[in-house]
C-alpha cells in the first residue's frame, strides 16, 4: 500500500500524530461538504488511510455536486467501503443518509473570478450553505459541527499587529465588493453560534490561514501554488506585487491533525486560528522556492516597494489552539515546499 500511495509517508505520520483524535472517531457517522476540494480531499485521505490501515474511523458520507468527476480523480477514495457519495448542493436544502453524529462543513468555493465577477452567487453559496448544513444538523441528535471558516474574517491586519488573535474585533470593509467572502464567512460563524446556543449541534470554529501541500492548485490565486507553477515550469519565477506583504504556511498534513483536533476536542461556541505562526514575505518565499528547484529559476519582482510602507500581514497567533489543544506544527516551510514540488512533479 505504501508503494501506491505518494501521500503514504504524511498519511503515516498524520495516523501516529492525530491517533486519539482518530479512536475518538472510530464508529462514528461523519457527513462532509466539501469533501472533494482541496482541503476535503486531505481529509478523506487520511481517515480512509486509518480506516484501511488500522480499522479505526468514522463512516464518512460526502455531500457533492459531481460524484463522478470525483470518483474519477479519486478512484482510491471514492471505491473506500466507508465512504458513500451523496449527489447534492449546500445552496438547496439536503438530507443525510444516516443521522450524523459528526459534521465537517467545508463546502466554499475558493475562486477570484467567482469573488469579483459573480459575488452574490459566493455569498449565498456561504451563508445559504451554512444555513442548509445548520438545518440538518439540527434534525440530528446535537451533531460536533466544524466549521472550516478564514482568516480573512479579520479583515486588513494593521502590520504592527505581528499575530493576530482570534479576539482581534477588526474586520472586513462592508463597502467593498471584494468583501464578500470575509463577510461571507463571519456570517456563517455568527449562524453557527447562534445554532450552538440553541442546541442545535455543537459548532466548533477553525479560522484557516495559507497552506501549502499536495493538493494546492497551482494554477489559481495561491502565492505559493503559483510560484512552484513557476519553478516547475523553469521560472522565472513572477511576483506579481511588490514582495513585502507578509503571509505564514502551514503544511497540510499539519492541518489535518489540527482539523481533526478542533472536530474531537475543540470547545463548541469558540474559533481556533488554524495555521503557522512563522512569518515570510512574498518575496522570500518565492526566492525560498527557487532555491527548491533544479537550476535555480530566476525571481522576478514586479512591483516597486514603496518607501516607508510596512508590508501587510496575515499571519495567525496560534496560541490558542497551542494551550488548549496541544497543537503544533512539525514540518517546516522548507520542508512543505520540497514535498509540494515532488507530489506535482510526480502528478504531471
Amino acid at each position: 500500500m505504501h508503494s501506491t500511495n505518494p501521500l503514504a509517508g504524511d498519511l503515516e505520520f498524520i495516523l501516529e500524530t492525530a491517533e486519539e483524535d482518530l479512536r475518538a472517531l472510530d464508529g462514528v457517522n461523519l457527513f462532509v461538504t466539501g469533501g472533494t476540494g482541496f482541503i476535503g480531499t486531505w481529509l478523506l485521505e487520511a481517515l480512509i488511510w486509518s480506516r484501511r490501515r488500522n480499522g479505526v474511523g468514522p463512516t464518512i458520507e460526502v455531500l457533492t455536486r459531481d460524484p463522478s468527476g470525483f470518483t474519477a480523480r479519486s478512484p482510491h477514495l471514492a471505491g473506500a467501503d466507508c465512504l458513500r457519495l451523496t449527489k447534492g448542493d449546500v445552496l438547496r436544502p439536503f438530507e443525510a443518509s444516516t443521522m450524523p453524529d459528526a459534521v465537517v462543513h467545508g463546502a466554499t468555493p475558493v475562486s477570484e473570478v467567482i469573488k469579483w465577477e459573480s459575488p452574490g452567487v459566493l455569498f449565498d453559496t456561504i451563508v445559504h450553505g451554512m444555513r442548509n448544513v445548520l438545518d440538518m444538523a439540527a434534525s440530528a441528535s446535537r451533531p460536533r459541527l466544524l466549521f472550516t471558516s478564514s482568516g480573512a474574517v479579520y479583515g486588513r491586519i494593521p502590520p504592527d499587529l505581528s499575530h493576530v488573535p482570534e479576539d482581534f474585533t477588526g474586520g472586513p470593509d462592508p463597502m467593498v465588493p471584494g468583501s464578500v467572502y470575509s463577510e461571507g464567512k463571519r456570517a456563517a460563524e455568527l449562524m453557527g453560534s447562534i445554532a450552538n446556543a440553541a442546541g442545535d449541534a455543537e459548532v466548533v470554529t477553525g479560522r484557516l490561514f495559507a497552506l501549502v501541500g499536495p493538493h494546492l492548485p497551482i494554477d489559481t490565486h495561491f502565492a505559493a501554488g503559483n510560484f512552484i507553477r513557476d519553478a516547475l515550469s523553469g521560472g522565472p519565477i513572477i511576483v506579481e506585487g511588490d514582495g513585502t506583504n507578509f503571509r505564514s504556511y502551514q503544511y497540510t498534513a499539519d492541518l489535518v491533525v489540527w482539523l481533526l483536533a478542533l472536530l474531537v476536542r475543540g470547545e463548541p461556541g469558540r474559533a481556533y486560528n488554524v495555521g503557522s505562526c512563522e512569518a515570510i514575505d512574498i518575496a522570500s518565499l518565492a526566492h525560498l522556492v527557487a532555491g527548491e528547484t533544479r537550476g535555480s529559476p530566476s525571481v522576478e519582482v514586479r512591483g516597486t516597494p514603496v518607501a516607508g510602507r510596512r508590508g501587510e500581514r496575515y499571519v495567525p497567533s496560534v496560541d490558542r489552539a497551542s494551550n488548549e489543544l496541544g497543537l503544533v506544527n512539525h514540518v517546516s516551510l522548507d520542508e512543505a515546499v520540497r514535498r509540494t514540488m515532488a507530489w506535482h512533479r510526480n502528478v504531471q
